[in-house]
């Protein structure tokens, strides 16, 4: 009999439930207590764009899980599918992939949801895409602080994310205040301070902007007298634009074709400076009578395209490589 009663006993322990402050704190090992939707609604508005994994095909349609509420299923109707004429579901939905849909139907009592993929136009794609990164943000944040703590998911964004919400429109709004020194967005929040001073930390950690590569190609030439000064005095000038936040590089990479890079914390700011630097050296070489061409446009560039630029250079410099033909055979 006691050997029964123990674990009861110490699941009862482990359940026990006291209070931090406003907040309640539990500490079970399934981890429920880190389980809450994105949005204060527990189920989405009708018409409204909602981001969802596909979990099983069927006859039907397809089976998903909702990711911002909480993964509650819904169903992508195989009419809502397309709107040409379907030859094979597999083509249009794969099983594991992230997919934006639009709500057709909310039964709240049954739990039905019916969706739709074909509604949905690629400008919604883009605009929920970036809302659920932001809402996801969010709820990285707040789910940390609620597993360090041992907090209720759900009581911190009651206390904390869906005020916010509703007074910046989106809680990563607020929160992106916090990188500044201006506006504090918890302050009128009730919640303990020292919880506010670590949340405030982590979201500094969390989301302080990583600056971004940005990345030009140009031929630039010049077959006048002045030559290759001129070209080297051009290429100092777009050099010049730059500053000491945000400094510009330029490579040969073969000539006459330089890449110009530099970083910024925002992309079309990285851009728009690479673009004043190209049309800088596009006047200075004009005047001397030689031109420019641009290979390709200022873009953000990723970690792999930097390397394959590398690769390349590095390719070529051992290519130049002089041989010496004259060393003596042993």
């Amino acid at each position: 009999m006691a050997d029964t009663e123990a674990p009861a006993a110490a699941a009862e322990e482990e359940a026990t439930l006291y209070n931090e402050g406003t907040f309640r704190i539990y500490l079970p090992k399934d981890k429920k207590n880190l389980e809450c939707r994105f949005y204060q609604n527990e189920f989405p508005e009708i018409e409204s764009l909602v981001m969802v994994n596909v979990r099983n095909i069927a006859d039907m349609g397809a089976y998903v899980s909702l990711l911002e509420y909480n993964n509650i299923e819904g169903m992508i109707l195989l009419s809502e599918l397309s709107r040409r004429r379907i030859r094979s579901i597999h083509k249009l939905i794969r099983v594991g992939r992230n997919e934006v849909v639009m709500v057709l139907r909310v039964d709240q009592e049954k739990g039905y949801i019916d969706l739709s993929k074909r509604r949905v136009s690629p400008e919604d794609v883009a605009a929920c895409e970036d809302k659920f990164n932001k809402a996801k943000a969010v709820h990285g944040v707040l789910r940390h602080i609620a597993d360090r703590k041992g907090l209720y998911l759900a009581e911190l964004y009651e206390k904390i994310g869906w005020p916010l919400y509703r007074k910046y429109g989106h809680a990563y709004d607020a929160f992106k205040l916090v990188l500044g020194d201006d506006i504090d967005p918890f302050a009128e929040l009730e919640f303990p301070e020292e919880l506010k001073n670590e949340l405030k930390a982590y979201i500094r950690r969390r989301l302080a902007p990583q600056p971004i590569k940005i990345r030009a190609d140009v031929e630039v030439s010049c077959f006048t007298y002045e030559g290759i000064d001129a070209i080297r005095e051009a290429l100092y000038a777009g050099m010049n634009v730059g500053g000491e936040k945000n400094p510009i590089k330029i490579k040969l990479i073969a000539p006459p074709i330089y890449v110009l890079s530099t970083t910024a914390l925002e992309k079309e700011s990285g851009i728009n400076l690479l673009n004043k630097a190209i049309d800088t050296i596009n006047e200075s070489i004009t005047a001397k009578g030689g031109k420019l061409e641009v290979k390709m446009a200022a873009k953000a560039v990723s970690v792999k395209e930097e390397n394959e630029l590398q690769a390349m250079m590095d390719r070529l410099a051992l290519e130049n490589d002089e041989v010496d033909g004259d060393e003596p055979e042993d």
